[in-house]
């Protein structure tokens, strides 16, 4: 699996972070199950199966477990069923001590076989509360013989052989059959014990039942439980170590999920992903494969209080039954403290619990987890498909899913094996070493494609076959096949196909180009296809290239991917890859296939508008800008055109007498307001707010006087306007290129300057200063 991936595997993001808390794995038990086949299967032509299993829980009863150790036992025994995806399957639960007098039997029967459909699981939780500890008066010894002898009797009577066989055991792992009278004397009962124990792990062995023992309390007996581990059937569910029986050992009652759901994934075949844990209310995470088939999301609650809602990584709360964007949900123990929701084709990438518990119930954590089974294909290449005798040849075999899906990630595949071999006329069928290692033919390591080389036999003549098998757990097995034939000398028609690495949209295309070389005398029909990928997501066309005599040359080859509606939630914001092979027939020349080329498209979701025309956008925002920073320059540029600071005024009397000067400073809104002080005994120009004059420059030179109530005068560089009957308005020399900024602190003040006025000797003019 990918990781948090979390919203990545994005998004493809997967959680591998967290624990479940206290028996979170307990209330899951995955059985499915997929034997798995020995003829090849097109990509996404199987719809996925859930397997029946069988299964038995035999619980410590004896004395010498703990209080908290049978609790942890009843608990554990008591989730079992929840979370199995198979209504078909079968479990039994008994408890076992040992009988010390004739009134006591070794054996205690509390849950019937019981089908696990809907009503079967109601009816687990309420006989698994019938164990408990043995008094002494009831046989507090611990007979496992007695134990294996009954799980075994129900798991091979009455049932089907082809069905799996799981016997689970919960003790502490030491025998103590002392004081049964049935093993014989006092003094010979323990040797007799072991005897017998023997004997029930052959029997079970010969029945196909495996033995699966988890060690309860402080001090279990290791030794005795892989005794019992390795006595009983060894045949896994795959041909992998990892599902050969074994013991495992519980530390503590936090321990038992985990624990339980390792073993469970183990025995059959599944895959064991843990997600977080906090207390509520809390949003836990967890990654499912895209390889999943079908997983159960188990959530720990701790607390039956507390209620748990379910979101797909894109977001959407799913329900806990019935059908829900081609997923299918099930949902079980929802009143108790461990709830488990089964799906069928999940969604693959994050997942999110939403946790929630009202006052006084949020002390404890909730943890979640997901058992899974998925199915893996493999897409398998010869290169060249038609070798010549003598000649190396390079044969890959690339991990998909069952759609078609290029698998990257290589948690995915942890512990996957592949096998290969080549087989032929004329020569001895020979092993293959394919290796995802990087090394040697292959060019790049962990990237989900196992590569290797082999040289064809000098001997070989007549028909090829070239097959992969890829084996892991919790996936089921793939066997590939590819057929050829040894090519003559000279081959009539000559073929290399060439696709450039290119991402495409849903509905886009990708281009290449087949150079074809026909040099028999002949017309040859070429065949093209895509192969190893679920139909409709991938094609090609030309579908047929007619080659006429002698022909050389390229054709034009195009790679069409499906619409946007094709692949649903699959297709998120990270996008994904498919992968195919291209295949080209000669039809004329027996189908002799010239090219089987990997194919991989990367397949990303449309832009939307701004990421397809950001660029239009950025231009358009730049123009926008430089009109706008054009516009505000031209209004500051009209702004200081128009402002009157700099020019003087000067009163000019009838006699055309200047009798006063005075500097404009900053006007408001670009108007200067000022009014005529003492116009008839010594006039001299103030500035006032609402004075009745204003002026402001004007564009073409000049200003323009307003007078209250009057209008706007035009006053020319070299001319003036009349103000009052006695008074005009000239402008005098320009002052601002001389200017000097005037600091805040800066207050006004009136200075009286002598100018010589015509036909006088003396007259007053009234500057603005600054001091």
């Amino acid at each position: 699996m990918g990781a948090v991936r979390g919203k990545r595997q994005k998004r493809r993001g997967w959680v591998r972070r967290g624990a479940v808390s206290v028996w979170g794995g307990a209330a899951v038990l995955v059985s499915l199950l997929a034997p798995a086949g020995a003829d090849p299967v097109p990509a996404a032509a199987s719809k996925p199966a859930f397997a029946s299993v069988n299964y038995a829980v035999a619980v410590d009863e004896s004395a010498s477990l703990a209080p908290a150790d049978m609790k942890a036992e009843k608990a554990a025994a008591a989730r079992i069923a929840l979370g199995d995806v198979s209504s078909s399957s079968h479990v039994t639960v008994f408890g076992f001590a040992a009988a010390e007098s004739g009134d006591q039997r070794a054996v205690d029967p509390v849950c019937p076989r019981t089908t696990l459909d809907a009503a079967g699981r109601e009816s687990i939780g309420g006989c698994v509360g019938k164990l408990r500890s043995r008094k002494k008066s009831e046989g507090t010894g611990t007979d496992f013989p007695s134990a294996i002898r009954q799980g075994v009797h129900e798991l091979s009577t009455g049932t089907d052989p082809s069905v799996p066989r799981v016997l689970f055991l919960l003790t502490d792992g030491q025998m103590d059959v002392t004081g049964s009278p049935q093993y014989g004397d006092a003094a010979h009962r323990e040797t007799e014990g072991r005897d017998q124990l023997d004997r029930e792990l052959k029997s079970a062995a010969a029945q196909g039942v495996q033995i699966w023992p988890l060690g309860f309390g402080p001090a279990p007996d290791k030794a005795q439980l892989d005794r019992m581990a390795a006595g009983g059937y060894q045949k896994g569910c795959v041909e992998l170590p990892s599902a050969r029986p074994t013991a495992g050992k519980v530390s503590g009652a936090k321990d038992v999920g985990p624990m339980l759901e390792k073993a469970f994934a183990a025995a059959h075949c599944l895959r064991y992903q843990p997600g977080t844990s906090e207390r509520p209310p809390a949003t836990l995470e967890v990654g499912i494969s895209p390889l999943a088939t079908v997983g159960s999301i188990v959530v720990d609650k701790s607390d039956p209080a507390v209620t748990v809602t379910y979101l797909d990584p894109s977001g959407h709360q799913v329900p806990t039954s019935g059908t829900y964007r081609k997923s299918r949900f099930e949902l079980a123990g929802a009143g108790d403290t461990v709830e488990a929701l089964k799906i069928t084709d999940p969604v693959p990438g994050v997942w999110k619990v939403k946790a929630e518990a009202p006052e006084g119930h949020r002390s404890l954590p909730v943890g979640v987890s997901v058992l899974w089974q998925g199915e893996l294909r493999g897409a398998l290449t010869m290169n060249p498909p038609s070798p010549q005798a003598g000649q190396q040849a390079t044969v890959t075999m690339r991990l998909q899913t069952r759609e078609g899906y290029e698998i990257k990630d290589p948690h995915d595949y942890a512990g996957l094996r592949v096998r290969s071999e080549l087989t032929g006329d004329g020569f001895a069928p020979q092993t293959l070493r394919l290796a995802d290692d990087g090394k040697g033919p292959d060019p790049r390591g962990s990237d989900g494609s196992f590569t290797g080389s082999v040289k064809i036999p000098k001997s070989a003549a007549g028909a090829l076959k070239v097959s992969g098998t890829l084996t892991a757990s919790g996936l089921s097995a793939d066997t590939r096949s590819e057929s050829g034939q040894i090519a003559p000398g000279v081959l009539p028609v000559t073929t290399a196909l060439t696709l450039p690495p290119a991402d495409a949209h849903p509905g886009g295309t990708v281009t290449g180009n087949l150079a074809v070389h026909n040099t028999s005398g002949t017309r040859h029909t070429l065949r093209l296809s895509v192969a190893d990928v679920q139909p409709g997501l991938l094609s090609v066309s030309p579908a047929r290239i007619e080659l006429k005599p002698g022909e050389s040359g390229t054709r034009k080859v195009t790679v069409e991917v499906a619409p946007e509606g094709v692949f649903g939630d699959r297709l998120d914001d990270d996008g994904l890859r498919l992968g195919g092979t291209v295949t080209v027939v000669d039809t004329t020349d027996h189908d002799r296939t010239l090219v089987r080329s990997p194919l991989s498209v990367p397949v990303t979701p449309e832009p939307g508008i701004w990421a397809k025309y950001w660029w239009a956008f950025l231009s358009a925002a730049a123009l926008i800008a430089l009109a706008a920073g054009a516009v505000l320059a031209w209004l500051r540029q009209r702004r200081i055109r128009r402002d009157p600071f700099g020019l003087v005024l000067q009163l000019v009397s009838e006699d055309g007498d200047i009798v006063a000067e005075h500097p404009a400073g900053h006007g408001h809104k670009q108007w200067y307001a000022f009014a005529v002080v003492e116009p008839h005994r010594s006039p001299r120009i103030e500035r006032r707010s609402h004075g009745p004059y204003a002026v402001q420059r004007s564009p073409e030179g000049g200003a323009v006087l307003r007078k209250r109530g009057g209008g706007r005068t035009r006053l020319p560089a070299r001319g003036q306007v009349p103000l009052t009957d006695a008074l005009s308005l000239s402008l005098g020399e320009e002052t601002r290129s001389t200017k000097v900024r005037r600091p805040r602190s800066a207050r006004p003040r009136t200075t009286t300057a002598a100018i010589p006025a015509a036909g006088e000797g003396t007259s007053t003019s009234t500057y603005e200063s600054y001091r």
